[in-house]
């Protein structure tokens, strides 16, 4: 039996599988090594899981996380996890989790819009070529937090429409002091940017909010679906912020004469297919 996990930075979902069969499934607050210590990383997996997962030693563990993009990060990650369940590790990014679980061992090009974005293309096992997401702060295109950070800066600024301020700041129970610190002073500012961007949502018919949401898709494929060569591979996304927007991401794709394979919610499904043949 073997421990399955896919983490962005908001929430991480867990599955204990033997084969292709779910024994255990739980969800957690997400990891991520650039915003947690390993403390606060080991303190959620023991606290959080069921104590199902620690019943014994697994065969092994597969773990898929933001921010497991570099060496050092990696190894935090999967320092925390062998000091909790004594099991052999293989810590790797998000990115590749999605690819493997949108694809599985099918090519095509993979794609995250969540609480952050980023892209690949994949080779039915590994990703061969990748666009720096840089983040919420240089990057992150098309992402809840990107979203939240306009949504918010045209608040504060007075450039969204008076009545979406309003309710905004009535939904949320918070004055434009309170916001700034959310935002600033939070140890997850993309997940707490993310939070306020569901406002969209809520009003989607409204022009405002329509536009915002349609123009960061358009920045997403301006800004990394044109380097790879997408109208001759398979589409694929992964993540909250697709799933709740789909349709607008559908027409943003058409405008650029794309056309999307597949929008998920997320990797799970495709994982345990993926490491049912391990």
């Amino acid at each position: 039996m073997k421990i399955i996990a896919e983490s962005s930075s908001t929430r991480t979902e867990w599955s204990l599988v033997e084969g292709s069969t779910v024994v255990e499934h739980a969800f957690t607050t997400g990891l991520n090594p650039y915003f947690q210590s390993r403390r606060e990383i080991s303190h959620s997996i023991r606290l959080e899981l069921p104590e199902a997962f620690f019943k014994r030693r697994w065969d092994h563990i597969y773990f898929y996380g933001a921010g497991c993009g570099n060496t050092e990060k990696c190894k935090m990650i999967e320092s925390s996890l062998v000091a909790q369940f004594k099991t052999p590790v293989t810590v790797e990014s998000d990115m590749l989790g999605a690819a493997r679980g949108l694809l599985v061992r099918r090519a095509g090009l993979a794609c995250i819009l969540g609480t952050g974005s980023n892209s690949c293309l994949y080779n039915g096992s590994e990703i061969v070529k990748t666009v720096a997401p840089l983040g919420f702060i240089l990057g992150d295109e098309g992402s809840g937090a990107y979203m939240g950070k306009q949504l918010i800066a045209d608040i504060l600024k007075g450039l969204a429409p008076a009545d979406l301020a309003v309710d905004f700041f009535e939904k949320f129970a918070v004055s434009q002091n309170v916001l700034l610190n959310d935002v600033y002073t939070n140890s997850l500012p993309s997940r707490t940017l993310s939070r306020y961007s569901t406002f969209l949502a809520e009003h989607i018919d409204n022009k405002y909010c329509y536009e915002l949401v349609y123009n960061s898709f358009m920045r997403f494929f301006e800004r990394n679906i044109v380097a790879y060569d997408y109208k001759a591979q398979p589409l694929c996304f992964v993540g909250s912020t697709c799933m709740l927007y789909k349709d607008i991401l559908k027409r943003v794709a058409a405008d650029f004469g794309a056309q999307i394979a597949k929008v998920r919610r997320n990797s799970m499904p495709g994982l345990i297919e993926y490491h049912a043949e391990d």
